[in-house]
């Protein structure tokens, strides 16, 4: 055994051709050669009969996907180089006089026929296991003998995953024990087993797990898993030996990885890199990629990307950031934050996209543009008028008795166009309390930018008895008003002046706003979601609160649910209370049963709500989905555009274990004319395929 050993422990080659330097420093014990060395030395360079040992050339059975376009690298027809090839150096025109079954001899990456001779141009000549076993292989007068080893992965159930046309996935469960038999079967839909099949003398004793992020870099290392004998499955020939790990986990944090429970065999991992088997302290074997969870109710879930769009916004103009001190302080910890969610959520085959290229943005605090037409309880007009200063300048609109603040709205956006001034009309949903829906005259400069709102130089904003108007002023210093549940499918009019503020309308990204504060404590986050119809959408809210919680609530994460599942409830709100699920209402945990879990369900629910359309038409899953700020149809009111947007309903948390509680309202939808409705669905996750590792884009 320490000879077969000795014999693997010299296999040289980039781990992943291009993509050599997936195990960083440790990349130094690899070269191009890529051979397992054994009698074959002589058909070697000089490098490699130096090396050479009496016994046959060591293979591993090559079944993984360097290359990810799905196909098993046995069975291609046109290899790239990698470690587990053995490369040789035949005689020009030599013809092979026989070629076993469990070998393929390339030339140049392609498979030999037998009989067939080698171009005397060759570049590469490499032998490449397809089995286990021992074979031998005529070539240029010389008979090298060949013996293979196979590596498997298991499942909980004690299947087969296919390393090339499945993928292993992040841990979804808390840690437990292992039964009486560490190598059965077992309750766990991601854990997996490594099974190794050989010949008795080829089997190692260990092997060293490593984990890769999709950009070759490597993150972890589980070093010396032992292989316990276990029975070989029916399919493996007579004479070949077994020996399996025990159940590993592909975890997504140190919280999960350095659990004492299982730290023994626990990898900390990334959806979209790879689980890589090597030797100990030596080359790569094969790999399996991570992905989403292997078994849903849509099937297999592989990989999908939602952008976000992250936004801080300093308490006053010229200000601070919200958080960390100085602006590289406040991308550290946005970084950091994405960082938690891309773990997370990769237990669905989620993320967020790579650190480096996150769309992070400082601003001020919006200047007043906003007039809310009803404030919040939009009650009907009795008769009178509106009046306010846009930039210094005097507009008065007229109201008519029993006109909807909508119909008011329209009014009010007509006579400040004909000012001059670019107004864009938000119809916002009823809530709890009020009567009809209120619309928010969003007022621009010609120019683009925003324009200033104030009272008149004397008299009320509204003369009208029952039709009020407010003007929206973001003042952070006390604190950003949050809605209640009254008010939730809407926000405040505080909230709105903030958001609609920078609204990109762009609907297939995630903002993200971070201010310092919400006002009067209890809250550290807030989502607006498609599902209420409103304006406001795809966006959430988190203060210092939410980021001082860290991994006790993983408030964006949480949040984050709420906008990909776009659902506004939490599954104890009327169910078991689960306080290890990421969604649930009111955990706050920094364990490893804390709030962190995703359900099998939850992830499919993402992928129909707000992932792309399936193909197939009505048979396939739905995939209505949230997606997007502003809507996009537009209007026009004697000169003004109008935009609609209404809002939505919304989650809330609370630092440090007070519930999250998000708000539940009214479902009704937006007043006013069908015209000034939000657009239709536009996707938020996006397919995001595997690719070899370290050429991510």
């Amino acid at each position: 055994m320490n000879r077969r050993l000795s014999a693997l422990s010299v296999l040289l080659g980039a781990l992943l051709g291009p993509a050599g330097a997936l195990l960083g420093p440790a990349s130094a014990l690899l070269g191009p050669a890529g051979a397992l060395l054994g009698p074959a030395g002589a058909l070697l360079g000089p490098a490699g009969a130096a090396a050479a040992e009496p016994g046959p050339a060591l293979l591993v059975a090559d079944l993984d996907d360097d290359d990810a376009d799905g196909v098993p690298d046995a069975e291609q027809a046109r290899v790239p180089p990698s470690p587990e090839l053995l490369a040789l150096r035949a005689p020009r025109g030599a013809a092979p006089a026989s070629i076993p079954a469990g070998v393929r001899l390339l030339v140049d990456g392609s498979p030999v026929q037998p009989g067939s001779a080698i171009p005397a141009g060759a570049r590469r000549v490499e032998l490449q296991a397809i089995r286990a076993g021992r074979s031998e292989i005529a070539l240029g007068g010389r008979t090298v003998p060949i013996s293979a080893f196979e590596i498997r992965a298991i499942d909980g159930a004690g299947r087969r995953i296919d390393m090339a046309r499945s993928h292993a996935s992040l841990q979804r469960t808390p840690p437990d024990r292992l039964g009486d038999d560490p190598f059965g079967n077992l309750d766990d839909p991601d854990a997996i087993r490594l099974l190794v099949i050989g010949a008795p003398e080829d089997v190692p004793l260990t092997l060293d797990v490593h984990s890769a992020a999709p950009s070759g870099k490597m993150i972890d290392r589980l070093s010396d898993v032992p292989l316990g004998h276990v029975p070989c499955p029916e399919d493996v020939r007579p004479g070949l030996v077994c020996g399996s790990t025990r159940p590993l986990r592909a975890v997504a944090d140190d919280i999960d990885r350095n659990h004492p429970m299982i730290v023994d065999r626990s990898v900390k991992a990334e959806v979209g890199g790879a689980l890589v088997v090597a030797l100990p302290g030596g080359p790569k074997l094969q790999m399996i990629r991570i992905a989403g969870p292997r078994t849903s109710p849509l099937g297999p879930l592989g990989r999908t990307r939602a952008r976000l769009r992250i936004l801080m916004v300093r308490p006053r103009a010229g200000g601070p950031p919200p958080m960390g001190g100085d602006d590289a302080g406040a991308i550290a910890i946005a970084r950091a934050e994405v960082e938690r969610a891309n773990a997370l959520w990769g237990a669905c085959g989620v993320s967020f996209g790579p650190l480096e290229e996150l769309d992070i943005t400082f601003v001020d605090p919006p200047r007043p543009h906003l007039l809310a037409i009803g404030c919040d309880h939009g009650l009907p007009a009795s008769g009178g008028a509106i009046r306010v200063r846009v930039d210094g300048r005097e507009v008065t609109a007229a109201i008519a008795p029993r006109m909807r603040p909508d119909a008011a709205a329209r009014a009010v956006a007509a006579a400040i166009s004909a000012a001059g001034f670019s107004a864009r009309l938000s119809d916002n949903p009823v809530i709890g309390a009020g009567a009809y829906g209120t619309t928010d005259v969003l007022v621009r400069r010609p120019g683009g930018a925003l324009a200033t709102i104030e009272p008149p130089a004397s008299g009320a904003l509204s003369t009208d008895a029952t039709l009020t108007a407010c003007i929206g002023a973001v003042e952070l210093d006390d604190g950003l008003q949050h809605f209640s549940d009254t008010d939730a499918i809407a926000g405040t009019v505080e909230e709105r002046a903030l958001l609609k503020a920078f609204d990109d309308g762009d609907p297939a990204t995630v903002d993200v706003v971070m201010v310092p504060s919400f006002a009067g404590g209890g809250r550290i986050g807030e989502s607006f979601i498609f599902a209420d119809g409103g304006a406001i959408r795809n966006t959430i809210i988190e203060d210092r609160a939410g980021l001082r919680a860290d991994r006790a609530s993983f408030a964006l994460s949480h949040e984050l649910g709420h906008v990909l599942l776009d659902e506004p409830g939490h599954p104890d709100d009327f169910g078991i209370d689960t306080p290890t699920r990421l969604m649930d209402a009111d955990a706050a945990n920094a364990s490893a049963y804390g709030p962190r879990r995703l359900t099998v369900d939850e992830c499919a629910r993402a992928i129909r709500q707000s992932g792309a359309a399936p193909q197939g038409g009505a048979d396939g899953p739905r995939a209505a989905g949230p997606r997007g700020a502003a809507g996009a149809s537009q209007g026009a009111a004697q000169g003004a555009a109008g935009a609609s947007q209404g809002a939505a309903g919304a989650s809330q948390g609370a630092a440090k274990a007070p519930p999250r509680g998000d708000a539940e309202a009214a479902r009704q939808g937006p007043g006013g004319s069908s015209a000034f409705r939000p657009s239709g669905p536009v996707p938020l996750l996006a397919p995001w395929p595997l690719a070899p590792l370290g050429r991510e884009r």
